[in-house]
């Protein structure tokens, strides 16, 4: 039985306690939160175990219990050094919020403390868990419409989208100290944008030539914003077309995205040599716009036909679940992160550079991003 703590019971925490629950393998026997009483209220919540321990330092925590497990559900500023002394600790495996760290040093000091102390390094990822998006991704392995050559995905943020934060609740999103990215925050391109990236970047498979991007600034924040990048040329592979992607997050202020946890969703489309991909929706999936015709969860063009696929469960929250699941066995039974550290230090790269471009105004090359 892997013993699991918890450092932050904020809003994220009731996505990320779900694959914990009920699972054979681990018990949850500590939460950490600074407030002590949202920590309780937690345990009420989900039916934890009477016996939960809960402290308000993480240091603490980690000092005093015998963990096989830990989740880090800080804010960012906090992930690097939560994360060593984690490490420090003896940690089997620890999982990380995204972004991964502010910073390439911070990211690497995660890695290599963790890799001197044997520790299993994951940045949560659940995106790539969403059971529409996992179809997706298994078409295009079997080359179903062909080698890719372009990628966009939109990020539509309605009226209290993740940016337009509620008093009290995630405050510190709006902190740039905290949030990270440029002299002014990136709560968009370094926050919500982190699953855009590293979607683009892991449906292509590819490295990354360049980025350009331009960021607008809407009340404070990094947004709108187009986030455009260029693939390396595969030598050993022979693309009928030059590889590229685009980024688009979009602000809808008067717009209520029906949805059971965030007002925001994602658009993606993906055009290979034979096909188009549409995968309608991510966050908000299953709400009435999933029931249309028009936004299916998958429609593919091919051949001169139209196919959709919508027997998946619709439910992002399915998404954590998998995402826990799978990190649990890792842990267990060995095996790799679906985001390992350095893995995850190339999507905080790429975001990086799209932040660099939009203060420079110009491309930026992922090689000179150390």
């Amino acid at each position: 039985m892997l013993k699991v703590g918890i450092i932050g019971t904020g809003v994220i925490f009731n996505l990320n306690i779900l694959g914990y629950l009920n699972h054979p393998d681990v018990k949850i026997t500590c939460l950490c939160n600074r407030t002590i009483e949202k920590a309780k209220d937690k345990i009420i919540k989900f039916s934890l175990d009477k016996d939960t321990r809960v402290y308000s330092d993480y240091r603490e925590m980690l000092d005093n219990e015998d963990l096989d497990i830990v989740e880090i559900l800080l804010p960012h500023h906090l992930h690097a050094e939560t994360t060593v002394y984690a490490a420090e600790r003896g940690i089997k495996g620890i999982s990380v919020q995204k972004p991964m760290a502010l910073t390439l040093e911070e990211a690497d000091k995660m890695i290599n403390t963790c890799e001197s102390s044997g520790s299993i390094l994951s940045i949560y990822e659940n995106f790539v868990f969403s059971p529409h998006i996992m179809k997706a991704k298994e078409l295009i392995e079997q080359d179903y419409i062909g080698p890719l050559s372009s990628i966009r995905i939109k990020t539509a943020m309605g009226a209290r989208g993740g940016w337009e934060v509620p008093e009290g609740a995630d405050a510190w999103r709006r902190d740039p100290k905290q949030v990270g990215g440029s002299d002014s925050g990136s709560p968009v391109l370094l926050d919500n944008g982190w699953h855009a990236f590293n979607l683009g970047w892991w449906f292509f498979n590819e490295p990354i030539e360049k980025v350009f991007a331009w960021t607008g600034n809407y009340k404070g924040i990094d947004a709108p914003a187009q986030v455009m990048w260029k693939c390396k040329k595969n030598k050993k592979k022979k693309y009928p077309v030059p590889q590229y992607g685009t980024l688009e997050f979009t602000l809808m202020p008067e717009m209520k995205i029906p949805s059971k946890y965030y007002n925001t969703d994602e658009f993606i489309e993906i055009i290979g040599s034979r096909g188009i991909m549409k995968i309608n929706q991510g966050t908000s999936i299953g709400n009435k716009m999933t029931d249309s015709e028009v936004f299916k969860p998958i429609i593919i063009v091919r051949d001169g036909e139209v196919e959709t696929y919508e027997a998946f469960e619709k439910d992002w929250a399915q998404s954590f679940i998998n995402a826990t699941h799978y990190f649990i066995d890792v842990v267990k039974s060995g095996g790799k992160p679906i985001l390992s550290g350095e893995e995850a230090k190339y999507v905080l790269k790429f975001c990086l550079a799209a932040i660099r471009s939009s203060e420079l105004g110009k491309d930026v090359f992922l090689d000179e991003m150390e």
